[in-house]
């Protein structure tokens, strides 16, 4: 589909409006960033560099100077991809650029809304753009280093008023994470993820789920 104009709702090939999310959606988590300690479990600025390495295979993350992104920063992420897995699996069409209302994320997500609820999100999508993953692709007998941040661009509109409230977010995702989408590289996740408030409660809920799946044990 072509553009035609800024409409909101209108669909196009790279742009796709969540103003209206899927009520009761299911919760989806891409299965690599459940494996890999990408996110920071630190709530302080984390600038450490990390390698991850599991047989033949290793993820090196490399914070940004303001830091790395963290657990809690992946709730636009989960939000945004459980929003176009719903869409994707009715057989509608979908984009790597998404906009969404912020208050709908929050509320979704389980996030405070107001005081600086503004700077927050902008500190949270300069996190995810900032930090750059180096990795290794094996794929057709060759092994290919690939270098990439979660979004290529993250950002909010204000009103231009007395009120100067947020009126939408705008993500661009990455390849890497659109390749997941399109694969169906994901899983249900439990919508009380996000009342989870301590990173490493987190992180060891992802772990147990990637591996466990629906298993007693693992």
């Amino acid at each position: 589909m072509t553009k035609k104009d800024d409409s909101p709702g209108l669909i196009q090939p790279d742009l796709f409006t969540l103003l209206d999310a899927v009520a009761d959606w299911p919760v989806k988590d891409d299965i690599h960033s459940m494996e890999y300690p990408i996110f920071s479990l630190s709530k302080n600025k984390d600038l450490r560099i990390r390698t991850y390495q599991r047989g033949d295979k290793y993820v090196k993350i490399i914070p940004s100077v303001i830091g790395a992104a963290t657990v809690f920063d992946k709730d636009i992420l989960i939000f945004t991809i459980s929003q176009l897995m719903a869409r994707k699996n009715r057989g509608e069409p979908i984009g790597d650029t998404v906009r969404f209302s912020a208050r709908e994320l929050s509320v979704a997500t389980n996030r405070p809304i107001g005081g600086n609820h503004y700077k927050r999100l902008e500190d949270a999508f300069a996190r995810l753009q900032g930090a750059q993953f180096v990795t290794n692709i094996k794929s057709g007998g060759k092994i290919e280093t690939r270098i990439f941040s979660l979004i290529d661009e993250g950002g909010f509109v204000r009103t231009d008023d007395e009120r100067f409230r947020l009126d939408y977010c705008e993500v661009k995702l990455s390849r890497w994470l659109m390749r997941a989408i399109e694969t169906d590289q994901v899983v249900t996740i439990s919508h009380d993820y996000f009342r989870l408030r301590r990173p490493l409660e987190r992180r060891l809920y992802e772990i147990a789920r990637k591996h466990c799946g629906s298993s007693p044990k693992w």
